[in-house]
């Protein structure tokens, strides 16, 4: 095997990559670090307005051919659809980033009050809809054998929040249903590795903190009290630019199973 010299295997030029939920914050963070590094895209949003024009952004500034697409990851042959085309477009699937998720509703958000219906819709937007982008892409991606995997997890599966600092700003507090939906997602990526390496396929999650999003900057001061760095994360930074381009890329060709915790270590102090 030919020695790759280390940046270069940064470098994503003739890769092609899938993002979901590809069209706005941190997904287009993410698809923006894939297209600077080379690869040709397919972006995801349930609306295919929004997911146009950022395809278009993507395309003007990073020179980088574009797929825009519409899926609800729920919809399971929806997901099956998007994935062939994705694949049938150059031929080739070599990166899935299961970013599609969120939306906590437009309920209550507190356990007691939370309705059975919306803990079902988030939890199938976020879990059940990620094992169906990962079934679809892996399936290709064996015939391949080789590609990349990585499920976007959150540190809301790792830890208890305090949820007295959003009570205090007077802010929605995330419902426990998205915890469980997350901490699906990291043991999803466990036993995929374990069940797709033999195949070529390293599958790895990123557990992203508290990003800045336009909350209350009372609300950014009391989450950065809480981080060793001293700070949220940083929406079109590196913060979660880095780790993706290296999950994505032949940088991590030895590394698989893993979660990769991008919070500023608010994870792990107490």
């Amino acid at each position: 095997m030919d020695q790759v010299e280390t940046l270069d295997a940064f470098k994503l030029k003739g890769r092609v990559a899938l993002v979901t939920g590809g069209a706005r914050h941190l997904g287009y963070d993410m698809a923006d670090a894939l297209a600077e590094a080379g690869a040709d895209l397919v972006i995801t949003s349930r609306s295919l307005e929004s997911v146009e024009a950022a395809a278009g952004r993507l395309c003007q500034e990073r020179g980088v051919q574009v797929l825009p697409l519409a899926l609800d990851v729920r919809d399971a042959a929806r997901v099956a659809e998007v994935v062939t085309k994705a694949h049938d477009w150059k031929g080739r699937l070599d990166i899935l980033v299961n970013n599609a998720g969120g939306d906590s509703g437009d309920g209550p958000c507190h356990l007691f009050e939370r309705s059975p219906e919306d803990m079902e819709t988030l939890i199938a937007t976020n879990l059940t809809g990620s094992l169906f982008c990962c079934q679809a892409a892996a399936r290709l991606m064996a015939r391949q054998g080789h590609g990349k995997i990585i499920n976007i997890a959150s540190i809301a599966g790792l830890v208890g929040r305090d949820r007295r600092m959003y009570e205090k700003n007077d802010m929605a507090e995330q419902p426990i249903d998205y915890a469980a939906a997350k901490a699906g997602v990291i043991g999803m990526t466990l036993d995929l590795a374990g069940l797709l390496g033999p195949m070529g396929i390293c599958v790895n999650a990123i557990s992203p903190g508290g990003f800045a999003r336009g909350q209350p900057g009372t609300f950014e001061q009391d989450y950065a009290n809480e981080v060793p760095l001293g700070r949220m994360g940083r929406d079109g930074s590196v913060d979660l630019k880095g780790a993706v381009l290296f999950l994505a890329s032949e940088a991590s060709d030895y590394v698989t199973g893993q979660n990769l915790v991008v919070d500023g270590g608010f994870a792990i102090w107490k």
